[in-house]
Formats: C-alpha cells, sequence, structure tokens
C-alpha cells in the first residue's frame, strides 16, 4: 500500500517554478520569513499565566508553508542574523543578544525551532498541512520537537533538581494550546482560498 505524496508546499502555489525566477522567489521569501520569526517573536499577546509570545507560531507556520528544505534555510538565516548580535529573538535585547544570549537558556528551544521547522515542512510535503486535524497532531509534534531540546538543555544548564518543568514548559501551554488551535485552521484555509486542497 503506498502513501500518497502531495508534491507542493503553500510557496509553490505560486510565481515561477523555475531557473533565475525561481531562485530570486526564494531569496525573497527567505528575507521575509527572517524577518517575519523577528517581528513575531517580538509579539506578545496578554495571556494566564504568562503572556502568549507568537515565535513558535511563527517557525512552525513558516515550516509548513515552505517546506524542508526552504524552512530550513530560513530558521538557519534567523539564526544567523541572531548570532550577528541584531535582537531578534523573543527574549533577547540591546543588553542581551547574539551568541551569548544563544547559549544561555534559551538554546535548546532554538536548537528545537530548526527541528520543527523540518518537521512541519515534512508533513506539509505529505499533505498534512490541507486538514485541520492533521495540521493541529503536525504542530503539536512540532511543539514537542521545541521542548524537548529546550527542557534537556534547561536540565544541563542549571541541573536536575531545579523546577525545569514549571520554567520551560507548563506556563506556556495554554498559550501553545491556542496557536495550535490557530494554525490548524489557518493553514488549511489558505489551501482552500488557493484552491489546491487535495491536489
Amino acid at each position: 500500500m503506498t502513501t500518497a505524496t502531495y508534491d507542493k508546499v503553500l510557496t509553490e502555489t505560486f510565481g515561477p517554478t523555475e531557473g533565475a525566477a525561481k531562485l530570486l522567489k526564494q531569496a525573497v521569501l527567505v528575507i521575509v520569513g527572517i524577518a517575519a520569526l523577528a517581528i513575531f517573536a517580538k509579539i506578545k499577546v496578554p495571556m494566564w499565566p504568562v503572556p502568549i509570545t507568537m515565535g513558535t507560531f511563527a517557525v512552525l507556520t513558516i515550516g509548513a508553508a515552505y517546506g524542508p528544505r526552504l524552512g530550513l534555510t530560513t530558521i538557519m538565516g534567523y539564526m544567523i542574523v541572531g548570532a550577528l548580535g541584531y535582537d531578534v529573538f523573543a527574549g533577547s535585547s540591546a543588553e542581551k543578544f547574539g551568541i551569548e544570549y544563544m547559549l544561555g537558556g534559551t538554546g535548546g528551544y532554538l536548537v528545537g525551532y530548526v527541528l520543527a521547522t523540518l518537521a512541519l515542512g515534512y508533513f506539509a510535503r505529505q499533505g498534512w498541512d490541507r486538514s485541520m486535524g492533521k495540521m493541529a497532531l503536525a504542530m503539536l509534534i512540532g511543539n514537542a520537537l521545541i521542548y524537548i531540546p529546550g527542557l534537556v538543555w534547561l536540565g544541563q544548564l542549571y541541573g536536575w533538581d531545579q523546577p525545569i518543568l514549571q520554567w520551560g514548559l507548563t506556563p506556556f501551554l495554554v498559550g501553545d494550546a491556542i496557536k495550535l488551535v490557530l494554525a490548524a485552521l489557518l493553514v488549511p484555509a489558505v489551501w482552500k482560498l488557493v484552491g489546491n486542497a487535495r491536489g
């Protein structure tokens, strides 16, 4: 029994599909994606018990919309911009930025961003981004891929005798559930607008 593969992700449904024009489109998408990641990382929505930061929403959505290869290029570009000292991460600032910030408590989550981008891109290639249920499951897996290295990093950095789950997981679950639902509604809806729902 073979598994159906959907050969397009959202960004491949418009614009040039070959040659120099395709490369130019991809370069523009990478720049736009890096800018979107930086902007969304700084957005904080008031919520209990902690504000919702939209960075993970942007990471997972770009992964799904861009596919694994272009998504990886974009997230690595974002990491390089941050490593160069630009204030593009959720908790970075004029006083705390660059490699020093990336190697602090947030480091594992940044590793998770890369893993989650690849995963969402892969699932999008399988058509999961065209169904609300499958997109929600993809988002759940993507969130797990962010949290696992993030929590392991915190444990290694500060010691496993510390309240690692209280620091790095439980306060964010409500916000992540809201973002999961939002992406599960948004991305399949965009596919319907594109008119390419099941290829």
